[in-house]
């Protein structure tokens, strides 16, 4: 059994960092990082190091610092902004565990899963995956057992080549595609290459902000309405901007025709990138399929894609297109050599795709999610017709609009049904504000954010019971205000 314990100097102070145990290096170092700012040696607002001086330090490489760094700050650990660093999150007292009794009404832990982001993880293609693999390892050339290319496996390449042109328009050459772990892995490498300030939709994934945040780049919020982002927000001064075209994430919807163009307009005349997170573009039901914004102009672009949606997230494959400058920047941020993702599990890919087999699993759950979506409707009309569903005409998860100020206690109301489900406000960029014409601040929205992938079969109508019954009652209708006397003459 392996185990390792090492140290670091934290701003001049000697702050031991014990990470001692075996297993995955990131989670003991968030651990470790945890237990200091729990038990106050680590004072809110103190400065952490740069993640690549703590890197050297503990003997790490420094992707795995970062990676920790961007999980604390999504979490409310830490917090980064942009020319300041890292810091301890600034709060009142060092975190305490309250131990308090269970009571027999409260769930211990979830019982239910309503949360976005991962298919049903018992339905990976395993016969056809193995299938695929076995084909994969007895052709393989020589060379994929040696030192891996950071461009990534060229079968696999040329594979994503034919497979995103055929089916998402996307423009490209496998020379201009580079293989990476997964979308994060795709964001932290074009933070580094591209620097700040980038603009991002003010709905969006909170970890894809710490994560930009904690490599400098920081973010501020573009407007989302029924068209999606409000792309007449953008300057000249934004480096790149973070959008998810095909289906906005998290309300649902794709980016109008006219904003599309306006966006690429706009990296034509400033210079400045699109970043594309493409992070589930092949699932639509009820409309016609987007193709990705890449195609309109691939040198101001970046399609940046994976299969954790398509496949499971524990592959660990995602890729990015890119505009030609780029490649061999991103190629030398990867370092010399391939890191992150498998070559043989990339050899696996490139022949479930050239086979067919990529094409028959899409279809498939393409088919199972639109049940479930319409499962999900109907369950939310039969019991609570007073809320309205959005964002169901593409993608793995859906959006619950709830009366105002009701989102909180829902959110609670399901925890105290065993049930996990996530508010609206969560994925909300902090400081994002509505306007209207008159400068007018508009509330936003509330709503629960209801993925539909991941119970499994039997599991889920338990599930939704949980959901109809953890969501707020009818609105009673407002009280009319007593009639006014006529006014005197």
């Amino acid at each position: 059994m392996n185990s390792w314990v090492n140290s670091a100097e934290i701003l001049g102070s000697d702050l031991p960092l014990e990470l001692s145990g075996t297993g995955n290096r990131r989670a003991l170092l968030m651990d470790a990082l945890r237990e200091a700012v729990r038990s106050g040696r680590l004072a809110p607002g103190t400065r952490l190091p740069p993640y690549r001086s703590l890197a050297a330090d503990l003997g790490l490489a420094r992707n795995t610092v970062a990676d920790a760094y961007a999980e604390l700050v999504a979490e409310g650990w830490l917090a980064a902004r942009q020319g300041s660093g890292t810091r301890v999150a600034e709060r009142a007292a060092p975190v305490t565990p309250v131990h308090r009794p269970r009571t027999p009404e409260r769930a211990a832990r979830p019982v239910h899963d309503l949360v976005q982001g991962q298919p049903d993880p018992s339905v990976f293609p395993r016969t056809a995956w193995l299938a695929s693999a076995r084909r994969a390892l007895a052709a393989a050339p020589d060379d994929a057992f040696g030192p891996g290319d950071p461009h990534g496996r060229p079968e696999l390449r040329r594979a994503l080549a034919g497979y995103l042109a055929r089916v998402r328009g996307v423009r490209a050459s496998p020379e201009r595609i580079v293989l990476c772990s997964g979308a994060a892995h795709g964001l932290r490498l074009l933070a580094e290459v591209v620097g700040g300030p980038w603009a991002a939709e003010e709905y969006g994934l909170p970890f894809h902000r710490g994560l930009l945040a904690s490599h400098g780049v920081g973010t501020r919020p573009l407007g989302v309405d029924a068209d999606g982002a409000r792309v007449d927000g953008l300057t000249r001064h934004d480096r790149a901007v973070l959008l998810t075209p095909a289906h906005q994430f998290p309300t649902g919807g794709p980016l109008h025709p006219a904003r599309r163009a306006a966006v690429v307009d706009w990296a034509r005349t400033t210079g400045g990138l699109v970043v594309e997170d493409d992070y589930d573009g092949e699932f639509r039901y009820d409309r016609q399929p987007v193709g990705a914004v890449q195609g309109l102009d691939p040198e101001h672009v970046v399609l940046v894609g994976s299969v954790s949606k398509s496949l499971s997230p524990a592959l660990r494959i995602g890729w990015m297109v890119l505009p030609q400058r780029l490649v061999a920047p991103v190629v030398a941020a990867k370092g010399e050599r391939e890191q992150f993702s498998s070559a043989t599990e990339q050899l696996t890919l490139a022949d479930f795709i050239e086979s067919g087999a990529y094409d028959r699993q899409v279809r498939r759950m393409r088919q199972r999610h639109r049940r479930r979506r319409d499962q999900l409707v109907a369950a939310l009309h039969a019991r609570a017709p007073h809320v309205r569903v959005t964002g169901i005409a593409a993608g793995l998860h859906a959006v619950v609009e709830l009366p105002p100020g009701t989102e909180r206690s829902a959110v609670r109301a399901a925890a105290w049904q065993g049930l996990a489900v996530e508010g609206l406000g969560d994925y909300l960029h902090p400081g994002a504000e509505h306007r209207t014409a008159g400068d007018t601040l508009v509330p936003h929205r509330d709503g629960l954010v209801v993925g539909y992938a991941t119970p499994a079969e039997s599991a889920y109508p338990e599930a939704l019971d949980a959901l109809c019954r953890s969501l707020p009652p009818v609105s009673p209708p407002p009280v009319p205000a007593p009639p006014q006397p006529p006014a005197a003459p």
